[in-house]
């Protein structure tokens, strides 16, 4: 690595580090330009300048970006970004541009202990903490009090663990036994102009911080009906709600392999046969109260042993120090989108044309949405867009930029089971043609859904193998 800088979304440089003295003047302001001003779309996370390699991720609007004139592994290094994110984010709670002009003293003794002369070293937050002996600033955190509204007693929201490891046995100057467990999921979900669904998929992790003194072991217990990468294999996943054996056969290897063993009732010879039925059937379990859940694919951190995993779905493990995904999964099987849309286009004029755009929430009335984004393109000779809403929200707005030629809707809560209309209202320059129709969307959404995951992995329960009685650790 030649060099590394964070940059903010208006390109200032906020942390710039040379590592072996071959950096070219204005480096930042040329990636940012050909970020900011990229000829399609988002620029790739790899592209090169004059025979300089960029490689850079985005973090909460900010660009952590390294160069390099070798021929480096671009895999490896985006990698090695995000490690070093998940590091600075550790150490100053939270990863915002504030944080880092507070603590960038901290920073750049990090970044001396993680890379030395361009080459990575430490990448691990807890082996790290030997080396670092700068104290983080904290910074406050945002409220969020209005928008979440009443929790269950067990639950505290995410931004309840952004708070700087340094500080993890004096919270409030006092010991707190503590650990945070979440689970976070990422929707990708195509819709066709008809409203069905063309592609879907959830990227899932279940995220952990541990306050806990003494590092003891923890037990982490999934669904008891789940299945792990066998929905795509070449018998199918098949799930019986119930069934019943013949007497002669022995079923101490049918968990395990979901192979039968027995002496079939014949008189001749009676040889013993094994009969082997497809590995990931599943019996009985269909109908349990987690229901059936079906993972593509999943990987475990390290600290994770799995010697109970298939008997149980069960996980121990010693959590380390910081932030850490105890389970990432993947799942491309049909599921319910918590949110729906029905677009129609209508012509209201000559050189007008309206956008109607019905949004349904698909999710229980308990839960609700939270910093609901939706983005409509319009066509090229736009010349003004009248967006508005059915009905008034609080927290609710819409802006035409006109730069990028696209309607945004924001809404700040859209409780569940509940629907609303948006119209724009577009003006054109020219008479209203089939091909300015054609040019209208595709219609994208973000949005977040506290306390809901679609896929229904579930978190049984979490033991603390600590048996002290003064030992009272607190779970959320």
């Amino acid at each position: 690595i030649g060099q590394f800088f964070i940059l903010s979304p208006r390109g200032d440089t906020i942390i710039n580090k040379d590592f072996r003295g071959d950096a070219i003047p204005g480096q930042q302001d040329l990636f940012f330009r050909k970020v900011k001003f990229w000829d399609k779309g988002d620029s790739p996370p790899v592209f090169q300048i004059d025979d300089i390699s960029y490689i850079f991720i985005r973090r909460n609007q900010l660009l952590i970006v390294c160069t390099t004139k070798y021929n480096v592994s671009p895999s490896a290094t985006i990698e090695l970004l995000n490690r070093m994110a998940k590091v600075f984010k550790d150490y100053c709670g939270v990863l915002t541009e504030e944080s880092i002009r507070k603590n960038f003293i901290l920073i750049y003794e990090l970044l001396d202990e993680m890379l030395d002369y361009g080459y990575p070293q430490i990448t691990s937050t807890e082996m790290l903490k030997n080396c670092v002996h700068n104290e983080a600033v904290v910074v406050a955190k945002p409220s969020m009090t209005s928008v979440m509204g009443t929790i269950g007693s067990g639950t505290k929201s995410a931004n309840a663990a952004n708070v700087p490891i340094t500080m993890m046995n004096t919270r409030g100057g006092a010991n707190k036994n503590e650990i945070y467990v979440d689970i976070v999921e990422r929707l990708t979900i195509l819709f066709s102009n008809t409203g069905y669904v063309v592609n879907s998929s959830i990227d899932g992790s279940i995220m952990m911080k541990s306050f806990l003194s003494g590092n003891p072991e923890l037990r982490l217990a999934l669904n008891e009906d789940l299945v792990i990468g066998k929905g795509n294999g070449s018998y199918g996943s098949v799930v019986l709600d119930d069934c019943n054996f013949h007497e002669c056969v022995h079923l101490d290897e049918f968990e395990s392999s979901r192979t039968l063993h027995f002496l079939p009732p014949v008189p001749l010879g009676n040889p013993e046969l094994r009969l082997a039925l497809n590995e990931d059937l599943v019996i009985g379990k269909g109908n349990g109260s987690y229901g059936s859940v079906v993972l593509d694919d999943c990987n475990f951190h390290e600290c994770v042993h799995l010697d109970e995993f298939e008997s149980s779905r069960t996980l121990h493990f010693l959590p380390p120090d910081g932030e850490f995904a105890v389970l990432n999964y993947r799942i491309t099987a049909d599921y319910r989108a918590p949110f729906k849309l029905y677009p129609t286009i209508e012509e209201s004029g000559t050189y007008k044309v309206d956008v109607i755009i019905v949004l349904r929430a698909d999710i229980p009335e308990a839960n609700y949405g939270s910093n609901v984004t939706l983005r409509l393109p319009v066509p090229r000779n736009t010349v003004s867009v009248l967006p508005e809403f059915s009905i008034e929200m609080p927290g609710c707005s819409a802006e035409y930029n006109a730069n990028e030629k696209k309607v945004l809707f924001n809404i700040r809560k859209f409780n569940g089971s509940s629907e609303i209309s948006l119209r724009a209202r577009i003006t054109l320059d020219t008479p209203v043609t089939a091909a300015h129709k054609k040019e209208i969307g595709p219609i994208s959404m973000s949005f977040e859904i506290p306390m809901y995951n679609v896929s229904n992995l579930q978190v049984r329960y979490l033991r603390i193998s600590e048996t002290h009685k003064s030992y009272n650790p607190c779970r959320w």
